[in-house]
């Protein structure tokens, strides 16, 4: 009971000053339609060469440069009236002497896309389409300005900027069969790329890898003509897409590593073993010119092995292998970085219970570990190789805090470089002199100051100050963190906003906010203001919890959830709603949840399982049985369902439809290549046949991001409906 008194006590004191006053209210439309409480930022940023001078993409659309010593403007290098495009990214040649500009954005899937790119010469002013043949994909220039390459239509493209020539490196690239360059659906999704393949450093070679779908199972959704883009050819007859996505204990693409030289105009395929169950989620280029890095992972992801290939002869040497009881994250291949002089890579690793960085030399010996403690480091920025200093990001203070540091190549000497407490993420210039910071906390909107090595503060270049004093006209944040035990002795963290006026002698509902995905973190001292406020305003309590098996609290607490996604997810935000109960100010009958995608599962399973403890659920895209989702996800923290059937049959909400009891909203889109629409589909129908009432709603041609149009709008305010009529009233 005392930590219950204690919260009570904070939130009687911090909203006092809300409770005889009046406010403002919030609107969906403020969310959706005119972003009343959007926190601009500095976008589109890019460090020159010199270190001393930085680029910026102004809402104008126009290219300016900015000074790192002073933060003052230097110049304009592209000025809006000087194009006939609107530039969507840009990227600087070697000499930066010429742009490449991206324009005509058009999303292929999550992270994949197609564009026009124009070559733009800085001094003449003068505009030149990359190719006249088609859109393009990932175009970049090499290393020496003098070449660019690009996918189109999974083929690798190359311009020669000297003659102007364009040539094709490969030639069997095929829709649903072979890609070459760009990765297929999967690895998009799961190993979080869009481009495979890499320049060498001398810019006489194109590594890349190709995936052969061949073997790897169709999925196919129906595109009706639908609105906001109206599609005219389906309007009669709807179209029928098809795309290979693998999902568990299937087959997968099979892969290869090639590299292009361009002396010889050869291609030769680099040795990675006789075993092709396996993933190559990068390749990436060592400081050697000859040499080139591979990245090999095992079909259960629980053993990683660097390769270095040599590219005249294409023979590959293991330099390096870990193996870990559970499984490699992701998130590591990022910063694995072959640094400068050839001797040495540094990778993070959670090889020792939390994620740090290591230092190993080019045999794959470690040389040091160069961050320790009980933290988990969060992002690595990389390297000043003039000074030997590595930068990163690591929750170090406290797992829903983020903070920016530096240590030196023997892990002897670290320096925090930020002060204020709440989340810091750092964009370095590539002397790594200066840093930009983007800090942000619950109480603090988007906060962007320009800062030296040391972290002493240069200029602020966006403080967001008006955003924050006009948040008080709508009642104020009303936001507090706070821990409890549950009945096991596991503490979780956890926040919790209030209504303006909220009054602790009365009794509110209360609606639980999750996405509990493994590794997520959702409870972290960051701005955020809108969704959650706006059911607040409307009488609601709104509290958030990460359970066991989301991110920064180390391996053990991340990866619990191994072989049995769901289960103790479940036990946390059931034994959240038991706490709930104990708070006087809470209405224990009317405890409600929602989630999307991952937390849609959640929600699933706790209307489900945890029937008793909720009264209502909004689930929106949720997965509802594991078997129906991609194999790279699901198998890192489930293995297959060969292996591992009661693992997914157990947590599958599917299988406990049944036990359903109270308001139940399920929402999904009917093109959503990601947690297919069939999740739902077969999820609705074990409901009906358990007779359960529930409502449904379905939207026309949109992804796992449900937008487009009116689209947003429409989803939040029949969310707002539903909350109102089960749980507010």
């Amino acid at each position: 009971m005392k930590r219950i008194l204690l919260i009570l006590i904070a939130i009687s004191f911090s909203f006092t000053s809300f409770s005889q006053n009046t406010y403002k209210e919030i609107t969906v439309a403020d969310l959706w339609k005119t972003w009343t409480f959007w926190a601009p930022s500095v976008s589109g940023l890019s460090s020159m060469n010199d270190g001393e001078q930085y680029t910026t993409l102004s809402r104008k659309g126009e290219l300016e440069k900015f000074s790192y010593n002073t933060g003052d403007k230097v110049e304009t290098i592209v000025r809006a009236e000087d194009l006939k495009i609107e530039i969507d990214d840009y990227e600087f040649n070697a000499d930066e002497t010429k742009l490449l500009l991206q324009t005509n954005y058009e999303s292929i899937y999550r992270r994949s896309f197609t564009a026009e790119y124009y070559i733009y010469e800085i001094n003449t002013k003068k505009l030149t389409k990359l190719s006249e043949k088609g859109k393009q994909q990932v175009a970049t220039f090499s290393p020496d300005g003098t070449k660019i390459a690009f996918v189109r239509e999974n083929n690798i493209f190359i311009k020669n900027l000297a003659d102007n020539s364009e040539i094709q490196i490969t030639t069997d690239g095929e829709y649903n069969k072979i890609i070459n360059g760009i990765p297929d659906w999967v690895y998009e999704e799961e190993f979080e790329f869009n481009k495979a393949y890499t320049w060498s450093p001398d810019s006489k070679n194109l590594a890349y890898i190709k995936f052969d779908e061949s073997n790897v199972k169709m999925f196919g959704m129906t595109v009706f003509a639908g609105q906001e883009p109206k599609i005219e050819e389906n309007v009669l007859y709807p179209e029928y897409r098809t795309w290979k996505y693998p999902k568990c204990g299937e087959d997968n693409s099979i892969m290869s590593v090639h590299i292009y030289n361009f002396d010889s105009k050869k291609t030769l395929k680099a040795d990675i073993g006789t075993e092709t169950d396996i993933y190559i989620p990068r390749v990436r280029w060592t400081e050697d010119n000859n040499l080139l890095g591979i990245f090999r992972l095992n079909r259960l992801q629980n053993k990683f092995e660097l390769l270095t290939s040599d590219i005249t002869s294409g023979k590959t040497n293991v330099i390096y292998t870990e193996t870990n009881k559970y499984y490699f994250d992701e998130t590591d291949f990022d910063n694995i970085e072959f640094l400068e002089g050839g001797k040495y890579f540094c990778m993070t690793s959670e090889r020792n219970g939390y994620r740090h960085i290591y230092l190993h030399d080019m045999s794959g010996k470690q040389i040091a570990q160069l961050t320790t403690g009980k933290f988990d480091v969060t992002d690595f920025y990389g390297f000043d190789s003039k000074n030997n200093i590595f930068y990163y990001q690591a929750a170090a203070v406290n797992p829903m805090q983020r903070e920016i540091y530096s240590v030196d190549i023997k892990g002897k000497k670290t320096t925090k470089l930020t002060t204020k407490a709440g989340t810091n993420d750092a964009d370095f210039s590539k002397s790594y002199k200066y840093f930009i910071n983007y800090f942000s906390s619950t109480e603090t909107p988007v906060y962007v100051t320009l800062n030296d090595k040391t972290g002493k503060l240069i200029r602020v270049l966006k403080d967001n100050s008006a955003l924050r004093k006009k948040i008080d006209e709508y009642g104020g944040i009303n936001k507090n963190f706070f821990t409890f035990k549950t009945s096991e002795g596991i503490e979780l963290n956890a926040w919790i906003i209030t209504p303006p006026n909220f009054d602790h002698s009365k009794q509110y509902s209360a609606i639980i906010t999750q996405y509990s995905g493994p590794g997520s973190q959702e409870v972290l001292d960051s701005w955020s203001f809108g969704w959650d406020n706006l059911l607040a305003q409307k009488g609601a309590i709104v509290i958030c919890v990460d359970s066991r098996g989301t991110g920064a609290r180390g391996e053990e607490f991340k990866k619990m959830t191994y072989k049995e996604l769901g289960k103790y997810e479940t036990i946390d935000l059931i034994e959240t709603a038991k706490y709930l109960q104990t708070l006087p100010y809470i209405n224990k009958d009317k405890i409600g949840i929602w989630g999307w995608s991952y937390g849609g599962f959640m929600t699933s399973l706790c209307m489900t399982k945890g029937a008793d403890y909720f009264n209502t659920g909004i689930a929106v895209a949720p997965v509802t049985n594991w078997r129906y989702y991609d194999n790279i996800y699901t198998e890192r923290f489930m293995r297959t369902p060969q292996e591992n059937p009661t693992g997914y049959d157990e947590n599958s909400p599917i299988n406990f439809a049944d036990k359903l009891k109270g308001n139940f909203l399920i929402v999904h889109g009917t093109a959503d290549d990601n947690v297919h629409w069939q999740n739902t589909a077969e999820f609705t129908e074990a409901l009906v046949q358990a007779d359960k009432q529930f409502s449904e709603f379905i939207y026309t041609n949109r992804n796992h991001g449900i937008y487009g149009g009116n689209t947003r709008m429409h989803l939040f305010t029949m969310m707002l409906n539903f909350w109102e009529k089960n749980l507010l009233n």
